[in-house]
């Protein structure tokens, strides 16, 4: 498996199937061209099986700080670390950039989100917030 950051419009139409609808022209290009907007892709072989979406957000008295705007695995793929790898590059990334945290939600009957999000390193509050302290 490979986790790239998508860098062109090309390489998102391209993993348009594990969208939850087709990827507009131009949203996409909107997407890629803004620095706070991530989003990276995993591919076996050169097949798009998953990706993760993040969003950094910045408060005057917090800092700068990742939200995990969407993750999602081909059910072809699905049951092989691929989602928990995708949530561990974010996080990475997250690091990278110098965010003091990341976080998510996921609601409390999805056991398969929340057990993915715990095998990254994530902290689930009220059953539905997921964090990660840097």
């Amino acid at each position: 498996m490979k986790i790239r950051r998508a860098a062109s419009t090309d390489d998102v139409f391209a993993a348009a199937h594990l969208f939850d609808a087709p990827p507009r022209p131009d949203a996409t290009a909107r997407f890629l061209a803004q620095d706070h907007s991530h989003l990276l892709i995993a591919y076996i072989g050169d097949q798009p099986a998953g990706f993760v979406s993040g969003v950094e957000t910045t408060h005057p008295d917090k800092g700068t700080e990742m939200f995990l705007y969407e993750l999602g695995v081909d059910d072809a793929f699905l049951r092989r670390g691929i989602g928990t790898a995708l949530v561990e590059a974010l996080k990475a990334l997250a690091v990278e950039r110098a965010c003091y945290a990341m976080w998510t939600g996921a609601a409390a009957e999805d056991t398969a989100a929340q057990a993915t999000y715990r095998k990254a390193g994530g902290s689930i509050d009220d059953g539905a917030f997921v964090s990660w302290q840097f």
